[in-house]
């Protein structure tokens, strides 16, 4: 006989003060290793309140995995958990590339990757069947990045206050929808990220998951239960936007602030979820059940007067002292991955950007506090240029990110022009052969839009470590790359506006804004490094 196979280590334990020990030191390693990113995690649910649920989706999980406890069977074989531990392996190898890239997000995901690898470990590729769904549930906890969040809130917020307008002209009250800006004639009423939806969206997707889960009935009818919460958040949101919309106009601003604004929005989400239960009951109607509410959904067997069976034993197999070693090496390593700082090129300040630049003449603007803090960006120049003999004028943002490791990072501005107003009529990229940056032909995201008789022609492009970008999505990929490869994160957004008159060629436009782009880039390439 193979003297391995004799082996104490090879045999499985059962001894309940070792399996304590062991579970305590896995667990406290499991917390070490991924603390910074759980931090992060609890911070976006304490200071977000479309991901305030967050604290409740790990205690929901843990319930709908203890009433099906009885199915399952901890595993003894080493070969039973070998699956686990392959998924663990995989979490592991995620978590540190995030850790390299900097990014929580992709940590998060490691988190959840690697606890399904744990469960997998104990109690096999059948309890992972079991235990799919509540496993599942766990991913809506991890809050979106903040570039889907933004690109996210602003269609929600122009689809929403088009719809919000439509009900408050069906009330037969006069009203103007200018992006999303309501105006009503003596008020104006802004549709702000906060009214977006998103706050109940996410709860409410998270919700209908669950009742989903638990509802006792064909999987087309779980499946529309699940994506009917996206439907159900945008109508009763329009519709919580229309009634303020009617209030306002009533009995004036007082009914879209304080206590009032608040408790419409509880009184909508509570809606909602009504709505939510009667779409269930309809479900269970239509098939011809007539179902109590205790049989439609799951609950435990205790509750039921059901018969139990005893527990099942509690063993640990030999892979978990396997995944220990990994847990510690981890640890170590996610210690030292902290520790590494970003490099910050050199650049000059856009303080010392120069206000002329060929034949034209620059005049500095400035943003307000509330665009700061929402940008977070590390420098940013705002100037409008005008040649002597031409009424046209240049506007040139760019924004300068030093580090997008902590959340932050260049906003695009195709979110922004709609929610100011503007209607894109044109959109799309368009390369200049005969303006080079890093020794290639520029392309940039060409845009036209237009508010009232005002068109505008827009040329933007992502400049990122010796790259320029037009796709936003492109864009993230680099970021994550160029924070393993380069330990870079810097990144900057470039922008030009000019207006368009009616008499006016738009190539007339175009070939201004690149005459100024043939001036501009040599200068530009102090203050946003390569």
């Amino acid at each position: 006989m193979n003297l391995l196979s004799q082996s104490n280590l090879l045999k499985p334990l059962k001894k309940s003060s070792h399996l304590a020990l062991l579970w305590i030191i896995a667990l406290v390693l499991l917390g070490f290793t991924f603390a910074s990113c759980l931090n992060e995690m609890v911070r976006v649910w304490l200071k977000k309140e479309e991901y305030s649920h967050g604290f409740f989706i790990p205690a929901i999980s843990l319930y709908l995995l203890w009433i099906r406890r009885w199915e399952l069977k901890f595993v003894e074989a080493f070969r039973a958990s070998m699956p686990g531990l392959v998924i663990v392996i995989a979490g592991m190898i995620v978590f540190i590339l995030g850790g390299l890239a900097t990014l929580k997000t992709v940590e998060q995901y490691a988190f959840i990757i690697t606890v399904t690898g744990m469960f997998a470990m104990t109690f096999g590729m059948k309890g992972v069947r079991v235990g799919a769904v509540p496993l599942l549930f766990l991913l809506f906890m991890v809050p979106f990045p903040d570039f889907i969040l933004s690109n996210l809130s602003a269609k929600l917020q122009l689809f929403s206050s088009w719809l919000g307008v439509e009900f408050i002209r069906a009330c037969g009250i006069m009203v103007y929808l200018e992006g999303n800006v309501i105006d009503l004639g003596g008020y104006k009423l802004q549709v702000v990220d906060a009214c977006s939806g998103l706050r109940y969206l996410f709860p409410l997707a998270s919700l209908s998951f669950l009742c989903a889960y638990l509802f006792k009935g064909p999987v087309w009818q779980k499946s529309l239960i699940f994506l009917s919460s996206a439907l159900l958040t945008i109508l009763m949101n329009s519709f919580r936007i229309g009634v303020i919309g009617v209030l306002v106009d009533n009995w004036g601003t007082e009914m879209a602030e304080g206590f009032v604004h608040d408790f419409e929005g509880w009184a909508v989400f509570m809606l909602c979820m009504a709505l939510l239960f009667l779409e269930m009951w309809l479900f269970a109607r239509l098939s011809g059940k007539n179902t109590a509410w205790t049989e439609l959904v799951l609950i435990p067997r205790e509750w039921t007067g059901c018969a139990i069976k005893e527990n099942p034993q509690i063993i640990v197999n030999p892979s978990f002292f396997v995944l220990l070693l990994l847990l510690s090496s981890t640890a170590t390593a996610s210690h030292f991955i902290r520790e590494r700082e970003g490099i910050i090129p050199a650049r000059k300040p856009f303080l010392s950007f120069p206000l002329q630049i060929g034949k034209w003449q620059g005049r500095n603007d400035y943003l307000t506090q509330f665009y700061l803090n929402e940008l977070k960006f590390t420098d940013y120049l705002i100037i409008n240029y005008t040649q002597p003999d031409s009424a046209s004028t240049i506007n040139l943002y760019s924004a300068y990110y030093q580090s997008q490791r902590t959340g932050v990072s260049v906003h695009s501005p195709k979110g922004c022009m709609p929610a100011d107003g503007w209607k894109v009529t044109e959109f799309g990229q368009r390369e200049l052969p005969n303006i080079k940056l890093y020794g290639k032909p520029l392309e940039v995201n060409r845009a036209v839009i237009l508010k009232g008789d005002n068109k505008q022609l827009v040329y933007y492009w992502f400049q990122q470590r010796s790259r320029a970008l037009t796709n936003e999505y492109l864009v993230k990929w680099y970021l994550f790359y160029d924070a393993i490869a380069l330990n870079r994160t810097d990144g900057s957004l470039v922008r030009l506006v000019t207006s368009v008159e009616k008499s006016e060629d738009e190539e007339k436009a175009d070939q201004r804004l690149q005459a100024f782009m043939n001036e501009l880039l040599p200068v530009m390439s102090a203050y946003l490094p390569g």
